[in-house]
Parts: structure tokens; C-alpha cells; sequence
């Protein structure tokens, strides 16, 4: 960083300088690859003093973007003040100075770059506008995208990580430049997925409603608007289940309830959760709670103690003895 200088070691932690050897062979002269690239990046966050960032003539355009703090910022013509979720685009050769607040922690993120197409980005989409700290709404795609570069480059200076660095960079300025649209395109697919889960709720609430009929993957995705695979496949993103085998758990959910508060027979309730056989349902039944429904009814019941009989002494007759035990309850034929 030939052109700035970092007072109190400044920036120097994560600072990545791109040689002017590498990029005189792998960048210029190359019609693709001098069309936009970087020449330098970095960060740092001060928490204990503060310190200054100053460029007298640096021949590159500089990114400067803040996630946390605040801080003023001079160029000789303006002082403003610089604070988190803003950026700011400096032309080469320009003066500038940053001084950070001290009561405050303050991250600083800045990227150099340079290429035949930046004159073209200045044109037709007005830098200028941004020489003054614009706002971002939405930083963690920045910051995202700004750490793939310096992931990139830190791994050394190869054509393939200077390509991927520099392909990166493209999608880093579209971020800036259209930071409306990007905006909106979160905000929409935000509510795409807020939609979507929306649906999955309620496509379980229609299961809830018709448990005492036989439904399909296919059936209750058109109930949905979606189709069958899709629906499938958000629905077990968001509940691990397929959805028939949710359905079934739900099925048998309801079973368990009834064998447990209400009389009636398994036939009736294997009807009620839509089943006509009801072996079938029994063996379903039985699969996911590993007793059968009367096992399961059975084990509900506390069976009463027996008598404790003393057989030590006695000259009972038959009939004595067998009034000593109380009747079996009458079983139900299922």
C-alpha cells in the first residue's frame, strides 16, 4: 500500500497486497482479465485508540465500507461523518482521511481496483454519486462476497485464484451500484420462503382436518398450488418427514387418543382415521408404536391386584375357593 499510509499500524492485519509483477503478467494486456481487477484488500477493527487512514495519490479507485463504529472522514473539500452499514467509493489520486471515533469499536473494510471498464462503471453509472457515505441495507452479502476475494488472494496469487478473486469483484460493485434492486430481490425471496412456509403449515392443517380419509402426495400438493415433488421436497426440509408419512403419524396420533378417552371398538376407530381394514391399520399401528392397538389399549388399564389366598390352612370347598376371585371383565370381540 505504496499510497496510504496507516498510522498505528492501521489496516495491516488482513491487508493483501496484489504484486504489480503478477499483475503486469496475469491482468493487463489480457482483454478479459484488465477489464476489472483488484489490487488490494484488507480490514481491521480498532477497539483500543484512534487511529487515521490516510491516501495522498493512490492510482487506483478505493471501496471503503464500515460494518461497526463510526468515524469522520475528510477529502478536502467535505468532512463527514462515516458509520456502520455505509461505503463509499474514492477516485484515484484524491485525498482522503479517515479518523476513527475512539469511543467507539470500529471495522473498516476497503478494496482497491482498476481495469479498463471502471472509466465506463464511472459514466454511465455515477460513481461521483458515491463520494459521499451511501447506506446498505444489505451488508451480510457484501461482506460475503468482499471475504471470497480475500479468501481467494490469500491463498497466493495463481491465475485461478486472481480469475475467481477478480470474478468476485464484478458481483461486489453489482451489490453497490444496484443496491436497490438487490434489496428487493432479498426482500423478495424472503417472502418467497415466508410463503412457502406459510403453505407447509397449512397443507398440515389439511391433513389435520381429513385424517379420517386416504390422501395423496399428489392430491395435497394441488390443494397447494405446487407440484408433487416440489412440494415433497420442502415439505421434508421442514419437518424430515415425507409428507405421507407425517399424514400416518398424524393418523395414528389421533388413534392413540381415542383407544385412550373413548369405547370404541378398533374397527370404529381405524374408520374414523381412514382406514377400512382394520388389520391393515392394526399392522400400521403397530409399525410406528410398536404395540398393536390392543396391546397398546391394554396397557392403558390398571388390572387389579388378586386376592392373597393362604393355602397353608384349609378345608375350603370348590365354591369357597372360587369366591375369592374376582369375575373377568367381559371382552370385546374387535
Amino acid at each position: 500500500m505504496e499510497n496510504i499510509k496507516h498510522e498505528d499500524d492501521f489496516f495491516e492485519k488482513k491487508h493483501i497486497t496484489v504484486p504489480a509483477a503478477v499483475i503486469n503478467e496475469y491482468v493487463k494486456n489480457k482483454f478479459f482479465r484488465n477489464a476489472l481487477y483488484t489490487t488490494e484488500i484488507g480490514s481491521q477493527t480498532t477497539t483500543t485508540a484512534s487511529y487515521q487512514l490516510k491516501q495522498n495519490s493512490c492510482p487506483d479507485y478505493v471501496l471503503l465500507y464500515c460494518t461497526a463504529g463510526k468515524g469522520q472522514c475528510e477529502t478536502g473539500t467535505e468532512v463527514f461523518s462515516f458509520e456502520a452499514n455505509q461505503f463509499l467509493f474514492l477516485s484515484p489520486q484524491q485525498f482522503f482521511r479517515f479518523q476513527a471515533d475512539p469511543k467507539n469499536t470500529c471495522s473498516i473494510y476497503w478494496l482497491h481496483f482498476n481495469g479498463q471498464m471502471v472509466d465506463e462503471l464511472k459514466t454511465n453509472y455515477d460513481l461521483q454519486q458515491f463520494k459521499t457515505p451511501a447506506q446498505l441495507p444489505f451488508s451480510d452479502q457484501v461482506r460475503a462476497t468482499w471475504q471470497k476475494i480475500h479468501s481467494s488472494l490469500s491463498e497466493g496469487f495463481a491465475l485461478e485464484n486472481i480469475g475467481y478473486a477478480n470474478l468476485n469483484l464484478y458481483h461486489l460493485i453489482s451489490l453497490l451500484l444496484f443496491v436497490n434492486n438487490a434489496n428487493k430481490t432479498s426482500k423478495t425471496v424472503n417472502k418467497n420462503i415466508q410463503q412457502d412456509e406459510d403453505q407447509l403449515d397449512q397443507s398440515i392443517v389439511f391433513m389435520k382436518e381429513n385424517l379420517h380419509k386416504q390422501l395423496s402426495v399428489e392430491l395435497i400438493a394441488k390443494e397447494f398450488n405446487y407440484s408433487s415433488s416440489h412440494y415433497s421436497t420442502l415439505f421434508k426440509q421442514k419437518t424430515g418427514l415425507s409428507p405421507i408419512d407425517y399424514f400416518i403419524r398424524l393418523k395414528i396420533q389421533y388413534a392413540c387418543q381415542l383407544l385412550n378417552k373413548s369405547n370404541l371398538i378398533i374397527k370404529e376407530i381405524s374408520q374414523k382415521v381412514g382406514y377400512e381394514d382394520p388389520f391393515y391399520f392394526s399392522r400400521i399401528f403397530k409399525k410406528i408404536t410398536g404395540k398393536s392397538p390392543v396391546e397398546y389399549k391394554g396397557g392403558l388399564k390398571i388390572k387389579p391386584a388378586l386376592p392373597k389366598i393362604n393355602y397353608s390352612t384349609s378345608n375350603w370347598s370348590v365354591n369357597e375357593l372360587l369366591s375369592k376371585f374376582t369375575p373377568e371383565q367381559t371382552y370385546q370381540i374387535y
